[in-house]
């Protein structure tokens, strides 16, 4: 007795299990072949889209630090022809002091002029920073 109800046991068993491997008809196959499609699509679209939004935030960090730069290299640039332009009138002054009465004072006013003349140069050159 307890043969067939063993045996009986096991050919349930097996039919259990053959039933759960049953092929599925290919109208349903295609089905979920596209629904599986439609999803991997869905995926690579939003993949797509957050390196997309990722890749552009990059480009405007990218874009902002290169003016930065450029602002600070313009700033620089100034800085250097402000301070040759005062360099340049500390020289002339100082040959003015070798004339004395109207030529000296003549000297130093052309020295002044060219100083400002520099000065707006340097301006008109690199209007941000003047």
């Amino acid at each position: 007795m307890n043969t067939k109800l063993l045996s009986i046991f096991a050919a349930s068993a097996l039919i259990g299990l053959a039933g759960c491997n049953k092929a599925e008809s290919p109208a349903e196959v295609q089905h979920d072949v596209a629904e599986a499609q439609q999803e991997a699509n869905k995926d690579v679209n939003a993949a797509q889209a957050d390196a997309a939004e990722t890749a552009g935030d990059a480009n405007k960090q990218v874009a902002d630090a290169s003016h930065d730069a450029a602002q600070e290299k313009a700033g620089s640039a100034y800085d250097v022809a402000i301070e040759k332009a005062q360099g340049d009138h500390k020289v002339a002054t100082e040959k003015c002091e070798a004339q004395s009465g109207d030529a000296q004072k003549a000297c130093k006013d052309q020295a002044d002029a060219a100083l400002e003349a520099a000065k707006a140069n340097a301006k008109a050159m690199y209007p941000d920073r003047g």
